[in-house]
């Protein structure tokens, strides 16, 4: 069992961060209004930034199901982040309806 909750994308807290941290062409295909997207091979480097971004809310991660998530969440908790995995992923959130949108304006998905 995690020692970091589970967000269903039901359930986000309207003050929270949402972090994707897929790759760029993840990120193009399809994300969520409003997410910031930090690919995981840059979390290291951009920890100060997501701290900043964070502030004293909850940082939600997505990636696309929750794999990549797992093995981030225990590294932005030791920077003394607040954070919460997206159960399901950005996959959950495409089956729930949520809004998405691409970079290139064509109809969004999850890749």
């Amino acid at each position: 069992m995690s020692r970091f909750p589970d967000v269903p994308v039901t359930d986000l807290p309207d003050d929270a961060v949402f972090l994707d941290i897929r790759e760029q062409h993840e990120w193009d295909a399809g994300h969520a209004p409003g997410a910031v997207h930090i690919p995981l091979g840059q979390i290291a480097e951009r920890l100060d930034e997501i701290r900043d971004l964070a502030g004293d809310r909850q940082l939600i991660v997505t990636c696309k199901g929750g794999g990549r998530v797992r093995r981030t969440l225990p590294s932005l908790a030791e920077y003394g982040l607040d954070v919460a995995n997206l159960e399901g992923g950005m996959k959950a959130w495409h089956e729930a309806g949520k809004a998405m949108e691409s970079a290139d304006g064509s109809t969004p998905t999850v890749a």
